[in-house]
């Protein structure tokens, strides 16, 4: 008897931009995807895949005046920054970053339906002596 699929073949791929560049995104089809959607970086090579599971995580956001605006400080931080800001819990999405070319098939194999139509290969070869640090895993 063939063993029943319980996971998978939720979600397509579809052509995006990530951060100005040609890229590929992959979008649910199906509320049983566990995904809210995942985003290739195709300057470092890797799938940010984001779940449908919250969590609770602090932030540093602009502390806001009376009218909402972002506070200003006096003389500008040793960081730069120009506001006032505050550590606030929010809640978020729980992220997983894959950066192995194998892994990222795997997970296009077992969760696109339309893998075998869409050309995510293209993507997917990224020089790694030319990649650089990814801002998707850098906080601002």
């Amino acid at each position: 008897m063939a063993a029943t699929k319980t996971h998978g073949g939720n979600m397509m791929l579809v052509n995006s931009a990530f951060r100005g560049a040609k890229s590929f995104s992959l979008i649910p089809v199906s509320l049983t995807s566990p995904y809210v959607e995942a985003m290739f970086d195709p300057s470092s090579g890797i799938l940010a895949i984001i779940t449908k599971d919250k969590k609770q995580s602090f932030h540093m956001m602009p502390r806001l005046d009376d009218f909402g605006s972002p506070q200003q400080v006096k003389f500008p931080r040793e960081d730069g920054k120009t506001v006032k800001e505050q550590r606030v819990s929010v809640e978020t999405f729980n992220e997983f970053y894959l950066s192995e070319k194998s892994d990222i098939e795997a997970f296009i194999k077992l969760f696109a339906v339309n893998e075998k139509d869409f050309g995510y290969q293209d993507f997917l070869n990224v020089d790694l002596e030319e990649t650089k640090t990814s801002p998707i895993l850098t906080a601002e």
